[in-house]
């Protein structure tokens, strides 16, 4: 009869035991604790809160505003100052002009921000440091400087009260400028641009075929970031536009409220009214603005 040997394995060296248990360590998902949970759950509340008591506000009368303590919960009137905001701030074209406006600053500054960054990032001509300084320097300058000479030339033009006074001053701004160009001298290789030349490809084919794919991650950021600073831009179209012209939101909620006792529950409905197309917009199109920020972050 036959013995069937077995041999034992030698035991794996210590470098291979603490690769495998490195490799499980990272394939295991960790748990945040309780005080994890408790810190998120007191910043989420703490975010909502602003937003919540709005709503609150808005659903109230400018009565039970004044009492104290004030109301913490919804009451009956919301609709009813949803439709006096609505109407008293001709909120209608206020939304609507708002929505051209920040669409087309959103996009110009996108677009423009990211050509000027590649040729800071990525091209080699004369006084490209100086140039860039300047850019950075008009950072520096408080916008209050520049009303005057801008109003100015505003009307002479004759686009007082009209939209492209709002929109054309601020279709392209040093800050995505400098934004655009700290991402693509990182994330795109020069070698792949130095490739897509010797294969013949033009300036416009690089930018729209190597470029834009590359910048996909911060020109979303950028675009989010400069969508709500322009719905939300207050100071220069109150200079530029009128409540009965072409108002944005914020110009439309200042004729709210007015006489001897404002009515706060009024102008908290319009401020209601004027921040729920970001939430909507936030809503749809969160997904795809986390995962461009997360794919930017990985990326690098």
């Amino acid at each position: 009869m036959s013995t069937l040997t077995v041999r034992k394995q030698p035991p794996p060296p210590a470098e291979a035991r603490r690769a495998g248990r490195g490799v499980r360590k990272a394939g295991k998902q960790r748990h945040g604790g309780r005080i994890t949970y408790a810190i998120l759950i007191v910043f989420t509340v703490g975010s909502l809160f602003p937003l919540v008591w709005t709503a609150i506000a808005a659903s109230r009368n400018n009565t039970r505003l004044a009492q104290t303590p004030p109301p913490f919960w919804f009451g009956g009137n919301l609709f009813k100052n949803l439709e006096i905001a609505w109407t008293d701030a001709n909120m209608g074209v206020a939304l609507l002009n708002t929505l051209v406006v920040a669409t087309t600053v959103a996009a110009g500054t996108v677009l423009f921000s990211t050509f000027a960054g590649f040729a800071f990032a990525k091209l080699r001509f004369k006084f490209k440091n100086a140039l860039l300084l300047l850019v950075i320097g008009t950072m520096m300058v408080p916008p209050q400087l520049s009303v005057v000479p801008l109003y100015m030339m505003v009307a002479k033009l004759s686009w007082t009260d009209q939209l492209q006074s709002v929109i054309l001053p601020t279709l392209v701004g040093a800050f995505g400028v400098f934004f655009m160009r700290q991402y693509l001298m990182e994330a795109l290789p020069t070698e792949l641009i130095e490739a897509a030349r010797v294969d013949g490809a033009s300036s416009l084919r690089i930018m729209w075929h190597v470029v834009f794919p590359a910048a996909r991650p911060a020109m979303a950021v950028l675009g989010m970031l400069t969508f709500v600073m322009a719905w939300n831009d207050f100071f220069w179209p109150i200079i530029a536009l009128t409540q009965n012209g072409n108002p944005t939101v914020q110009v439309a909620l200042t004729g709210l409220g007015r006489g001897y006792i404002p009515d706060q529950s009024v102008i908290m409905a319009g401020a209601l009214l004027g921040t729920l197309p970001l939430l909507i917009a936030f809503v749809v199109f969160g997904k795809q603005i986390v995962g461009g920020i997360m794919q930017g972050a990985v990326k690098g």
